[in-house]
């Protein structure tokens, strides 16, 4: 495969990560803060503090991000067929597992395994490996019945 195959192919997710990746920074550079979706997400409930502001602005910016890109790429954004009530559960079920594994994705992934924490790392690999045993359940066991 030539590059601009793998170009074609990969740029939305290295531009993604690198967006991701720069977000992040600014957030540990200008605010000494991981940015960890969940933890911006419950202090937003939380008591008010000179952080809110911040904070909800990023969060703000994460959901219209996803907006802006379906405007100008609608095929790149998959339209969810699932039922509500369903997402609500799966919604509820990753905030639970958030609080329980003391951040998410975005917390240890992204910032915490780059700091060489090691919970983080550890919670990383936790991730990914129920999130590849997930997906080989739903396409490989619970589809073919």
């Amino acid at each position: 495969m030539n590059l601009s195959a793998l170009w074609e192919t990969y740029s939305a997710s290295i531009l993604g990560g690198a967006l991701l990746g720069l977000a992040a920074g600014l957030v540990l550079l200008l605010h000494g803060r991981v940015a960890g979706v969940s933890g911006m997400v419950g202090s937003l409930f939380e008591e008010r503090t000179h952080e809110s502001a911040w904070r909800a602005l990023y969060l703000v910016g994460l959901v219209l991000g996803g907006f802006v890109l379906s405007f100008f790429d609608p095929g790149s954004v998959p339209r969810q067929t699932l039922p509500v009530w369903i997402m609500l559960i799966a919604g509820f079920t990753v905030g639970f597992g958030a609080r329980l594994g003391g951040g998410c994705t975005s917390g240890h992934g992204l910032c915490g395994a780059t700091l060489l924490n090691v919970k983080s790392i550890i919670a990383t690999i936790t991730f990914m490996a129920a999130g590849a045993a997930v997906v080989y359940l739903v396409r490989h066991v619970w589809s073919a019945s």
